[in-house]
């Protein structure tokens, strides 16, 4: 793939995270990189062109290292429990600053008619801190971007998946922050509460993805495998080797459950068709396996000859869990 196609993939990767994932998971930074701005758009510009830095930056490093530095499933899973406990930290120190802005009020109302003093301005600096920071707080698209990256080998390859990346989330990071900013400025701590509350909701998810993602969460979702799917999905061909296929779409793997033989040599077929979201980014976490699906197509691949046991399977992000159970 080129570096203009690996620059694309990543935009398009990034118009869809800006939209979800990448929007929840970093709002704790860009409402700190905002908390003070009144509503002005220049802490923001700071703030997505820091990021922008950061991630073509590890792009690049990613690129040119290749497989030497991919991080394995664990590895991200970890990332992003760090990323829930920024979160819940953000969302603390939120709550910390809204309880004290109220009892701020408290004095004002009994206090004698004073002029009011000024908005302060952002902190000098700040913005771009907390941008470049986002670099350790990745969604999990930005998994699969990094992924992407890793498989280009080279270093502008790498640098040109992270960069399409950033500048497809910039159009959604650019409204939330200047939102944010102006409601954080009129209403004061009137709303930061609610803001707290909600990173709290996202910094709980998002460490459920990363303890699934990282293999440390007892497997939950929908029950056992049908007969039905198993019969549908499973089978044996002329060369007596067990065929599993499984379907990654959007929002999910198809079966999610299935039921197959332990002892005979199997074969995973995973299939794609116009698949864009999470799941292109397959992982094994037992096995410390991942790879990048196509879009369309199929991508085959040799399990061995697994024991009895429950086999895993998770999306990059730790969103969509799936596993197979050899019996």
């Amino acid at each position: 793939m080129d570096t203009t196609a690996l620059f694309l993939a990543g935009a398009g990767t990034g118009l869809l995270a800006g939209a979800t994932t990448c929007a929840a998971v970093q709002l704790g930074l860009l409402a700190g990189a905002v908390r003070d701005a009144a509503g002005s758009a220049r802490p923001v510009v700071a703030f997505l062109t820091a990021k922008l830095a950061s991630h073509a930056g590890l792009g690049a490093a990613l690129g040119l290292l290749g497989g030497t530095v991919q991080p394995g499933p664990r590895v991200r899973g970890a990332l992003l429990v760090l990323a829930a406990l920024i979160l819940v930290l953000f969302a603390v120190d939120l709550l910390r600053k809204a309880r004290a802005s109220r009892e701020a009020d408290g004095e004002h109302c009994s206090a004698p008619i004073r002029r009011a003093a000024p908005i302060r301005r952002a902190r000098s600096g700040r913005p771009a801190v907390l941008g470049a920071a986002t670099v350790l707080v990745p969604c999990g698209l930005t998994l699969t971007a990094e992924l992407l990256a890793v498989s280009s080998r080279s270093a502008a390859g790498g640098a040109a998946v992270m960069t399409g990346f950033v500048l497809g989330t910039a159009p959604v990071f650019g409204l939330i922050g200047v939102t944010v900013g102006r409601a954080l400025a009129l209403l004061r701590g009137r709303l930061t509460a609610l803001l707290s509350v909600a990173l709290l909701v996202v910094a709980g998810w998002t460490m459920i993805s990363g303890l699934r993602l990282g293999g440390w969460l007892p497997q939950t979702g929908p029950g056992a495998a049908s007969a039905a799917d198993s019969a549908r999905f499973v089978r044996t061909d002329v060369t007596g080797t067990q065929v599993v296929t499984v379907w990654a779409l959007d929002q999910g793997y198809r079966p999610a459950r299935l039921t197959a033989r332990a002892g005979i040599r199997t074969t995973l077929v995973l299939r794609t068709h116009s698949t864009r979201g999470h799941t292109r980014a397959f992982t094994l976490p037992e096995r410390g396996l991942d790879m990048v699906l196509p879009v369309n197509g199929e991508t085959r691949l040799d399990l061995g000859t697994p024991g009895r046991g429950r086999m895993r399977f998770v999306c990059a992000s730790g969103h969509y869990p799936g596993a197979i159970t050899f019996r």
